[in-house]
């Protein structure tokens, strides 16, 4: 942590976002203090260029109270832009041999559990926003065309809006098996669903993919999930995969990972898929030396 802090006080090459002082009128209401932050150790064997999503996203701008402000050794210039979605990005090059990127950031949060709409309706497709189309149409793990038969069959009779999203959720929680042993980066929506097991990524693909077919606009999200008022877990923790529903005028939060509400959700980025989300993009050989996340109550 204080190696953290230092380099990012002495990091002549930082583009850094700035932030609204979040003084007690700004985070009235929010009691809840997150701390989020990672630690990427990659080797290179030559300098590479690097697209990385890392930063918080823009709509939670207004909660940081500790920027995520992000840090190389060795040091680099860093350019940050935002991407076609909104998403904040930062394009680098890594130096060959060991590179490390970390940040490390505070937040504040009400404290309370992901919000449920149960009212919010489905709109007919020639009523929807334009913008909200090209998340009813079929992407790089999403495959729309392949699932859409399933979709019917087993949704075709479910009540419309909210009800045949969670019943959506309610089927992928039910059907994939966890096992981030399982883990595969190309696995898409209907390896999903023909193979039964997956992480967080594929739950979320396989919910986005159904969706789409019932001609609902849905969108891949990523961002950090905390533990706060779950159980004890074991596993290290890791970025999580969720997603958003359009209803009733607005993009509503369904996670058919855990399928249950959840405290501490900070959002990254948000996609058509995985593909529009990836955390790091890098453009030539390397190794991911170690690989951390953290996410948990500030003191």
């Amino acid at each position: 942590m204080h190696l953290i802090n230092a380099l990012a006080r002495t990091n002549p090459y930082i583009t850094e976002r700035r932030y609204r002082p979040c003084g007690p009128d700004l985070i009235r209401g929010k009691n809840l203090k997150i701390a989020v932050g990672y630690e990427l150790v990659y080797q290179f064997l030559q300098p590479t260029p690097l697209m990385l999503m890392l930063n918080i996203h823009a709509s939670r701008a207004a909660d940081i109270i500790v920027a995520d402000t992000m840090t190389t050794m060795p040091l680099v210039p860093l350019i940050t832009y935002q991407d076609g979605f909104g998403n904040y990005c930062t394009r680098l090059v890594a130096p060959s041999g060991v590179f490390r990127i970390a940040s490390a950031a505070t937040l504040a949060d009400e404290g309370l559990p992901d919000p449920v709409t149960p009212d919010a309706w489905q709109h007919a497709v020639q009523d929807l926003p334009p913008e909200t189309l090209m998340y009813l149409l079929g992407s790089r793990y999403c495959e729309t065309d392949e699932l859409s038969e399933t979709a019917w069959a087993l949704f075709g009779q479910t009540p419309l809006g909210w009800a045949r999203v969670q019943a959506v959720c309610d089927f992928v929680h039910n059907h994939i098996r966890f096992d981030y042993q399982q883990a595969r980066a190309t696995r898409t929506a209907a390896q999903a669903y023909a193979e039964r097991v997956g992480v967080c990524r594929d739950y979320a693909h396989l919910a986005v993919a159904l969706c789409r077919c019932l001609n609902i606009p849905a969108r891949y999200c990523t961002g950090y999930l905390s533990d706060i008022g779950e159980p004890y877990s074991p596993v290290p923790m890791d970025f999580a995969g969720w997603f958003e529903a359009y209803l009733g005028g607005a993009w509503h939060m369904f996670d058919p990972r855990n399928n249950k509400p959840r405290r501490g959700r900070v959002l990254i980025g948000r996609g058509r898929d995985a593909t529009d989300v990836a955390i790091s993009n890098s453009f030539g050989p390397n190794q991911l030396q170690s690989f951390t996340v953290w996410t948990h109550e500030a003191i």
